[in-house]
């Protein structure tokens, strides 16, 4: 009997835990990483990978995406999970509710979330989890039973739905969240949230440290105004008008509030999503300084580290929160390199062309929120170590190790001993133009069309199967849905 069913040999190991990459062998069996020693005999496996020399980096852990926002869930589980295999994600946590858009159904998470896993079941080709957002008071009485019955540990609240649908303003609240008439989605039902996690928090504790809620810090009155103001200015109704509709300050005043509320609710594991600006960070850093017993954990994505409001294509880099001012752009790397950043997450949501765009195309008003883009993640983070202080070590904390932790993903994020096997090989020495028509999503557009990567995923490996190669998935999908927190 063989001692491994397959050797990686010939790559530099990049750790979190390590300051330089380890020219060592990765010894896989039975879908876990057994042995990480040099000069592994390759007599001892069923098979052998030569990595060519190049990197291997953990599977990125991406912490935040949107399966199924647009497009049907069982479709978009297949096309978006072959853009995260390409990029070198292999392990996708989507946030997913009730409402429009998504499943487009109201009512229990006890009922609709084993639909979810229904229609994501045996098509993915990474693995999975999911957020939950508890949207009524019924979901609050379902919190304990979504963490034991289902592994759901981790929770949402987006902040800016208070008077404000996915894309603009909402005539009605309870039609767009389809939440029971008579209650409200605000900032007390916010307060309720936390006071329900932090209950089921105190009932588990064996399991309480895994079990946080993420915060989308908008704040829907500034935007309300702002947005009024800007549409009857008479500019142009580009990414900057939109950026100017949500200013960096909607979201400062939002942290704030969520940050009291943490305190209030003694709910300790805050995560705040999508940092987009100086404002932001700056609140963000406030509010750790203020509130010292919360855990706070602050996220940005690669969207918002690559693009701004001018060298983006068009109105196709529509999100929220926003693209910003260049300025923006690099008070985020001011704060990642200085360690203030604790992970970075695509916030992937294909959104195809024909329902991205209205009439007219350049009106951004008119146009979706958000774009795919885990195939960019990992190339675009260690494109950016050739120009900044950023180590590999770093990129496998931000890009893996710390979204693993913090979720209870307790057996992913790592190139480690007793760690599955999700490792990602990536060429560090080459030199591309991104171009929409080569990615795997389903998404023809991207924002980040015409720029230059110098760095790429070659190889993508879950659990020991190689998943990627030669520019395309390979076999049948074979992600798993994660029950959290793992052992």
């Amino acid at each position: 009997m063989t001692a491994f069913d397959l050797v990686i040999k010939n790559s530099l190991v990049v750790k979190h835990d390590q300051a330089q990459p380890l020219a060592v062998d990765i010894g896989i069996k039975d879908g876990k990483i057994t042995k990480l020693e040099a000069n592994i005999a390759a007599s001892d496996a069923k098979e052998v990978f030569d990595a060519g020399g190049k990197l291997a980096f953990p599977g990125v852990v991406d912490g935040h995406q949107h399966w199924g926002i647009y497009n049907p869930l069982d479709i978009d589980t297949a096309s978006e999970s072959k853009a995260c295999a390409q990029g070198g994600v292999t392990t996708a946590l989507s946030y997913m509710r009730t409402g429009h858009y998504y499943m487009n159904k109201g009512g229990s998470y006890l009922d609709v979330f084993p639909e979810v896993l229904e229609q994501t079941a045996g098509r993915a080709y990474v693995d999975y989890a999911y957020h939950l957002a508890p949207l009524s008071a019924e979901h609050l009485t379902e919190i304990p039973e979504l963490i034991s019955k289902h592994g759901v540990n981790s929770f949402k609240i987006f902040m800016f739905y208070g008077s404000y649908g996915l894309h603009g303003r909402s005539t009605s609240q309870n039609e767009f969240l389809m939440i029971p008439e008579g209650e409200r989605y605000d900032v007390a039902h916010f307060e309720f949230v936390m006071r329900a996690i932090q209950a089921a928090r105190v009932k588990m504790p064996e399991i309480a440290d895994t079990i946080s809620l993420s915060l989308h810090c908008e704040t829907a009155e500034i935007m309300t105004a702002y947005t009024k103001m800007v549409e009857e200015s008479g500019r142009p109704k580009d990414l900057e008008a939109y950026h100017l509709s949500r200013p960096p300050h909607s979201e400062g005043l939002a942290i704030t509030i969520a940050s009291y509320l943490a305190h209030e609710t003694e709910l300790p594991n805050i995560n705040l999503l999508h940092l987009t600006s100086f404002k932001a960070i700056d609140a963000a850093m406030k509010m750790t300084l203020a509130f010292p017993h919360v855990n706070f954990k602050r996220e940005v994505t690669i969207g918002h580290l690559l693009a701004d409001i001018k060298n983006s294509k068009g109105v196709g880099g529509k999100v929220n929160p926003p693209l910003r001012p260049r300025e923006d752009v690099e008070a985020l790397w001011e704060h990642l390199l200085a360690g203030n950043i604790d992970w970075v997450v695509s916030d992937h949501a294909c959104c195809k062309d024909e329902l991205k765009f209205g009439s007219p195309r350049e009106d951004v008003f008119v146009a979706k929120s958000g774009f795919g883009g885990a195939e960019y993640l990992l190339p675009g983070l260690v494109s950016e170590s050739k120009t900044r202080d950023l180590s590999y070590q770093k990129i496998a904390q931000l890009a893996s190790w710390n979204t693993a932790q913090r979720y209870g993903l307790k057996n992913k994020g790592a190139i480690a001993l007793g760690y599955d096997a999700d490792i990602a090989i990536v060429d560090p020495n080459t030199s591309y133009v991104v171009k929409a028509e080569d990615s795997l999503s389903a998404q023809e557009y991207t924002p980040f069309e015409g720029f230059e990567l110098t760095a790429k995923v070659t190889d993508t490996f879950l659990r020991g199967n190689q998943i990627f190669g030669g520019g395309n998935v390979l076999g049948a999908p074979l992600g798993k849905y994660q029950f959290r927190p793992t052992a």
